[in-house]
């Protein structure tokens, strides 16, 4: 009997087991696919509707003649959509790269010294809310090309949440932390590499991640202002051709590239957080 007992446990238990994993499977899979199906349905019905918007096959026919060739080159302003990609992801990399050098030890000059606080403090709060195309005009003024005008929108929207996680993060650490960096007479800089940085990393991370999430939206918005080349200029010239299928590829070309940027960061932040389990 005690042996019935303790063979119908396991069985039990590996039911539930695989019940589990079913529903997991059901979530991770057929959830997403249900909802994309349903996406691509509501698109049909209204391109059938509206008869200006292209059907999801005429949309997927065009992008596989326009990715058949994506770097092709027939002039300046006749490119393929691969080499506009680059080109804002490169405007992306210099303007965010540009904001992490400023952005992160700001933050941390502000979040560790109470005078740095209070001076500079009223001027983020003051600036963080302006819209990073506000700040295009200035830079077309200041460098009198579109090229680093982009470059300047975009690290001025890159800025601020690196700057406020930072500050947030150091002002956070336990003050513990610091009493015993001060008993063992540790220098500023080895409160910053050995108590502040690791402590203030998961913060750091996050305003990364945000930064580069709001960098890749406003590159879109400056590059149709300012032309020349990018993925915002492509739009903006497949628009004047009047190629709406071109427009709606553009659309998933950057909501996929944002969402690659975004698990990137997401991972790197996993990676170097601590949990204290």
């Amino acid at each position: 009997m005690t042996a019935v007992a303790s063979t119908a446990a396991p069985t039990a238990q590996r039911r539930l087991w695989l019940r589990d994993r079913a529903e997991a499977m059901t979530r991770a899979v057929i959830g997403p696919m249900a909802g994309f199906a349903l996406f691509l349905l509501v698109w049909q019905t209204i391109a059938m509707l509206i008869p200006a918007i292209p059907t999801p096959g005429v949309t997927w026919d065009a992008a596989k003649v326009l990715f058949a060739d994506p770097f092709y080159r027939n002039g300046p302003n006749d490119q393929g959509i691969g080499w506009n990609i680059l080109a804002s992801l490169e405007r992306v990399a210099i303007g965010f790269g540009l904001a992490a050098i400023v952005g992160i030890p700001a933050g941390f000059a502000i979040g560790r010294f109470a005078a740095i606080n209070a001076m500079f403090s009223p001027i983020v709060s003051l600036l963080r809310p302006v819209s990073p195309l506000a700040w295009l005009p200035l830079g077309l003024l200041l460098f009198k090309a579109a090229n680093p005008a982009a470059i300047w929108a975009i690290f001025i929207c890159s800025i601020w949440p690196m700057i406020i996680n930072t500050a947030t993060g150091v002002q956070r650490v336990p003050q513990d932390y610091l009493n015993v960096a001060r008993v063992l007479n540790l220098s500023e800089w080895k409160v910053l590499t050995r108590v502040l940085l690791p402590a203030v990393l998961p913060y750091v991370l996050t305003g990364v991640r945000l930064s580069i999430g709001t960098a890749w939206l406003v590159i879109v918005a400056a590059e149709m202002l300012t032309g020349g080349t990018g993925i915002g200029f492509w739009l903006w010239d497949e628009w004047n051709n009047l190629k709406v299928e071109h427009i709606v590829i553009a659309i998933f070309v950057i909501g996929i590239i944002g969402l690659l940027l975004e698990v990137a960061l997401i991972q790197l932040a996993r990676r170097f957080t601590y949990n204290e389990e």
